[in-house]
């Protein structure tokens, strides 16, 4: 199992559009789950700065990621554009697996 991690910085009156669109009912997520291979969105809120939140998407392996990312190559992109309007910063953490 691998997780891929990012770091969101949420607009400030954006926020609970924010969380609307990167939990695990969202749209990633929908998207994600026409895939093998997914195994959920975990959605963290900073309890020390509430604009902050960390996206952790859980795969099978990172092979199946890659696939997805190919297949939905285009819906990938303008889920992405349009989820710009509600961040202010956005960072890959990088992909884990467990130790």
């Amino acid at each position: 199992m691998v997780r891929i991690v990012w770091e969101f910085i949420a607009r400030a009156d954006k926020i609970k559009e924010f969380q609307d669109y990167y939990a695990n009912s969202g749209p990633w997520a929908t998207m994600y789950r026409k895939n093998e291979g997914y195994h959920g969105t975990l959605l963290l809120r900073d309890m020390q700065n509430p604009r902050r939140f960390l996206t952790i998407d859980r795969w099978e392996n990172a092979s199946l990621h890659r696939a997805m990312r190919e297949r939905f190559a285009q819906e990938y992109q303008e889920l992405d554009r349009a989820g710009e309007i509600l961040t202010e910063s956005e960072q890959h953490n990088g992909v884990f697996e467990e130790a």
